[in-house]
């Protein structure tokens, strides 16, 4: 790739009506995965922003998937399908980063997607849900009220799973340690659990939430145990739990569906080094099970400002983005000088360059070193949105005391 070929292929974007290409893009697909080069940058969940309105008002999209979890979004859905302003339930948010959905950003989306419901009649409001599989505990709780009100004929199923993790002081990843030494596992409770409640509950709203709640338990179970083992599993545990959450999504909606999730995530693993290591993602996973109908979008930026912290679970701050490695997309797309650009990838150079990948967890004085992943980029999205300089995303609030939950492999993405 040379600044030649940026400068041929950049089209404008100044604002939303520059992405009628993209619109075009997409034409008829069913999924649209849209990415982020970090969790917290303002300018990447702005425009993705800007598109996914353009995706529901004028593509028909009828719910969105996040990277977050299934209990946090499903008040926020409540909140834009009908009930108060989605402000309470994004301050809600607890689990650390925060700051991922609990900022003005996604509060503004959330408020006008809330009056775009409002609308609608209740059976084609666009839903709003976490794809994501750590929330094993708020999960079974999650179950529980619903068994207690809708099943209490299945509430010694849940104790029972309750019960289980209660053995391992509720802690998931004391979970997965004791079961790496230990043959013991609630892995039968959790079954259990799950084939009762797919057999039970009634195909509405409140039983298809429970039913997901099920299946976070036994994808964040599966997750745990194989989190402390190493290597890749634990990351294709929690992609393809992604894959199939979105899968029982548009199954459930009968609808189309947008996800945002990070780059490495939403891009093919398969046009990067990922996939020597083993590893598979969600944008993959939606190729080859869709083909066409996924489309893949990605995000870059040369230089600005971040909300990062600099180890799990610690207080997050706003950290300067260096100008970018040279020989990388985001130094190439630089020196070609677009400030902003809209690249639809069709006919990309084949050859692979580092594009930098920016976790929760950020060391500035590191980003040459340790945050470019070598990607073949007309393989790895569909198309691209260029920034040439982003500032931070603007969080509702500090962060909890600090978290002991261990960073995903490979770099908290």
């Amino acid at each position: 790739m040379t600044t030649d070929d940026v400068r041929r292929l950049a089209l404008p974007l100044a604002g939303g009506e520059d992405l009628d290409p993209l619109l075009d893009r997409v034409g008829e697909a069913r999924f649209v995965l849209i990415g982020e080069a970090s969790h917290g940058t303002h300018d990447f969940y702005s425009w993705r922003a800007r598109l996914t309105r353009r995706l529901i008002v004028e593509k028909g999209f009828g719910f969105i998937g996040v990277e977050g979890d299934w209990p946090d979004c499903e008040r926020v859905h409540q909140a834009v399908t009908g009930g108060a302003d989605p402000f309470q339930a994004l301050y809600g948010f607890a689990r650390w980063p925060t700051f991922m959905w609990a900022n003005e950003e996604v509060v503004a989306f959330a408020r006008w997607l809330r009056l775009w419901n409002d609308t609608r009649p209740a059976e084609r409001r666009c839903g709003f849900h976490g794809l994501d599989v750590y929330s094993l505990l708020d999960s079974l709780r999650a179950i529980r009220r619903y068994t207690m009100t809708h099943l209490p004929e299945q509430a010694e199923t849940v104790l029972s799973a309750m019960q289980c993790f209660e053995a391992y002081g509720h802690d998931p990843q004391q979970y997965g340690l004791l079961t790496r030494l230990l043959p013991e596992s609630c892995e039968k409770e959790v079954v259990e659990l799950l084939c009762q409640l797919a057999e039970r509950t009634p195909r509405d709203e409140a039983g298809f939430a429970a039913r997901q709640n099920a299946e976070v338990v036994a994808g964040a179970e599966r997750y745990y145990r194989a989190m402390v083992r190493g290597g890749p599993h634990s990351w294709n545990v929690r992609d393809i739990h992604m894959a199939d959450t979105l899968d029982r999504l548009a199954g459930h909606y009968g609808a189309k569906g947008v996800v945002w999730a990070h780059n490495t995530h939403v891009g093919d693993a398969r046009a990067t080094d990922m996939a020597r290591a083993g590893m598979t993602n969600l944008g993959q996973l939606a190729r080859e099970r869709h083909g066409e109908e996924a489309v893949l979008v990605g995000f870059g930026s040369h230089r600005g400002t971040v909300i990062a912290a600099q180890r799990w679970g610690a207080p997050s701050r706003i950290m300067d983005v260096p100008p970018a490695r040279p020989g990388s997309v985001e130094s190439i797309m630089h020196d070609a000088g677009p400030e902003r650009a809209l690249f639809l990838l069709d006919g990309w150079p084949e050859q692979p360059i580092g594009h930098r990948a920016i976790g929760v967890v950020y060391h500035q004085e590191r980003d040459h070193r340790a945050n470019y992943v070598p990607s073949v980029l007309g393989r790895r999205y569909d198309a691209f949105i260029w920034l040439d300089r982003t500032e931070a995303l603007r969080p509702l609030h500090q962060e909890p005391p600090e978290a002991a939950e261990y960073e995903t492999f490979p770099s908290a993405v």
